[in-house]
């Protein structure tokens, strides 16, 4: 099925954790027992780094439809051609080292790294990369949607590779995806492929590679340093990397304070705070390009009626919920966080309960007027979801509108929303989004283009003016940034205040805690609570 990292996203990576789904099944490769502990008296280069998230981490093993929490490990393990610099805005050489675009955007041709192996033994050449996207293609699982300009591949020779595409598009960036851009040794088993990797091997080319996986167990996966990885092992590095799993966030601030695990993805506000005056760890806080989407059914029910949308948009306490989320959101201003083109400013809201009384009376609720009944659906478990619900209901009840607000895991709600019976469907959709890669392209094309079959345009927005605008975005990116940052301003124009078809209240802000022995940790917002472990040193 085409399973999205939503199920992570939009579901519940929430204030304090990203979701799993469904486990996929599969046997253990390794020895457990043999990661030696933090503490123990492994040498520093040897040493493991130990990350700790608060849900199960591996859904799908399979580089060609993994789309889910696994990226945190997937990207250690596996390499893309690209990957996008925060610093620079710009994809830097990973397995390429080179790039070159045709003026119209429409050929682009990859140098790639020479003397790269596969954990496989096998090279990774162009022939095997070419392969490696077709099957990504082919298979059309989680986010291969990211190919669909490519018209054709070519291996021109072992390290050319050459992209014909059907119409202009950003490829060095897309080339970057945290998701379905890998590449792999499709050789990697004579059978099934996809069976072979969710049995928990890998064929990536990165620095690490799988020494054992036990679905369920606190330390689920450990991943091993791969020997013959191109960037070499000289200097010190982390030999090993484990994933354990630890739902308790107290639980995970008391490990990391005996040091016991080296890097804790999230922690509650007072946990946060706490961790900033401790002299054993350091604490890092950075902007994501992760918010919260408030999408309206703009197809059935009350809020069919803009005046009713426009009313909710202004009734949200903005300041009242970042105020009380202490620093893990900031306002967001459009659609399009911050760092990415088409990112906008002066959109920021501001609650306005005068202006939402009158919309509301204009269509006959509100105070003195008949009670507007709203059901909404929202993220179990999350703290900061739960809050802004909590504020709304409040706003509204002045309002004379009753709010029912139902906390449910990310697949109820998402089957709900989803409902082939529009009478089923919600008011009010609350979820995440961020992108698959460093673009804004995917909060237009996959939440505000029309669907035949609901995926995630859950405000069931149709307007044929806005899709042939988002069908023109990739082209205007990749030929014509300037015209894009207009494309993209006048479409959230449209979006949120002529169909007020959503609210965007706050961008994410990423807050980690880490031993203070983790050295060169820089959060990368592009690929969501990843560590990209080489890239660190074992400090005393």
């Amino acid at each position: 099925m085409r399973w999205h990292k939503r199920l992570l996203a939009a579901g519940a990576v929430a204030a304090v954790t990203l979701t799993a789904a469904a486990c996929a099944g599969g046997k253990v490769r390794g020895a457990a027992d043999s990661t030696p502990q933090p503490g123990s008296s492994a040498s520093a280069a040897d040493s493991t780094f130990v990350y700790v998230p608060n849900l199960d981490v591996v859904t799908d093993w399979d580089p060609a439809s993994s789309y889910s929490n696994e990226i945190i490990a997937m990207e250690n393990i596996y390499e893309s051609l690209t990957r996008y610099n925060p610093q620079t805005k710009k994809a830097e050489p990973r397995l390429a080292t080179s790039w070159t675009t045709s003026s119209d955007g429409k050929k682009w041709t990859f140098t790639l790294r020479e003397g790269v192996k596969f954990h496989t033994g096998k090279p990774v050449d162009a022939a095997a990369a070419k392969a490696a996207i077709e099957r990504t293609i082919k298979e059309g699982k989680g986010a291969a949607y990211i190919w669909g300009a490519v018209k054709k591949i070519k291996a021109k020779d072992p390290t050319t590779l050459e992209f014909t595409l059907k119409y202009p598009a950003p490829l060095d960036l897309i080339a970057s995806a945290g998701y379905a851009s890998y590449i792999y040794d499709t050789t990697a088993a004579s059978g099934d492929l996809n069976k072979w990797f969710n049995e928990g091997h890998d064929a990536g080319s990165g620095p690490y590679t799988i020494d054992s996986w036990q679905k369920g167990q606190e330390t689920e996966l450990t991943l091993k340093a791969f020997d013959d990885y191109w960037g070499g092992w000289n200097g010190p590095h982390y030999k090993k990397v484990a994933y354990r799993v630890t739902p308790e966030l107290t639980t995970a601030w008391q490990l990391l304070q005996r040091g016991e695990v080296s890097f804790v993805q999230r922690l509650n506000a007072q946990l946060f705070a706490q961790a900033a005056g401790t002299d054993t760890v350091q604490t890092s806080q950075t902007p994501s390009f992760q918010n919260l989407l408030v999408l309206f059914n703009t197809a059935g029910g009350p809020l069919k009626d803009v005046r009713l949308r426009q009313a909710l948009q202004k009734a949200i306490d903005y300041d009242g919920l970042l105020a009380a989320m202490k620093g893990s959101g900031v306002a967001a201003s459009g659609l399009v966080p911050e760092g990415l083109l088409g990112s906008v400013s002066g959109m920021t809201p501001k609650q306005d309960l005068a202006g939402a009384e009158a919309l509301l009376k204009e269509a006959g609720y509100g105070p003195g007027g008949k009670q507007l009944e709203l059901t909404l659906t929202y993220a179990q478990g999350d703290s900061d979801q739960e809050l802004l619900v909590t504020l709304l209901s409040s706003a509204l009840d002045k309002l004379n509108v009753k709010l029912q607000a139902k906390p449910l895991q990310w697949t109820t709600q998402w089957d709900q929303g989803k409902s082939k019976d529009p009478s089923k469907r919600q008011d009010i959709f609350v979820m995440y989004w961020f992108p698959d890669y460093a673009d804004a392209y995917s909060w237009f094309i996959n939440v505000f283009h029309s669907e035949k079959d609901v995926q995630f345009n859950l405000s069931y927005l149709k307007n044929d003016a806005i899709d042939k605008e988002i069908d023109e975005l990739p082209a205007l990116t990749a030929t014509d940034p300037a015209a894009a940052e207009k494309a993209y301003a006048d479409l959230q124009n449209k979006i949120i205040n002529e169909q007020a078809a959503v609210a965007v209240p706050y961008v994410q802000n990423y807050q980690r805690a880490y031993a203070k022995s983790v050295e060169g940790y820089v959060d990368n917002p592009a690929y969501p609570n990843v560590v990209f472990v080489y890239d660190l040193k074992p400090g005393a």
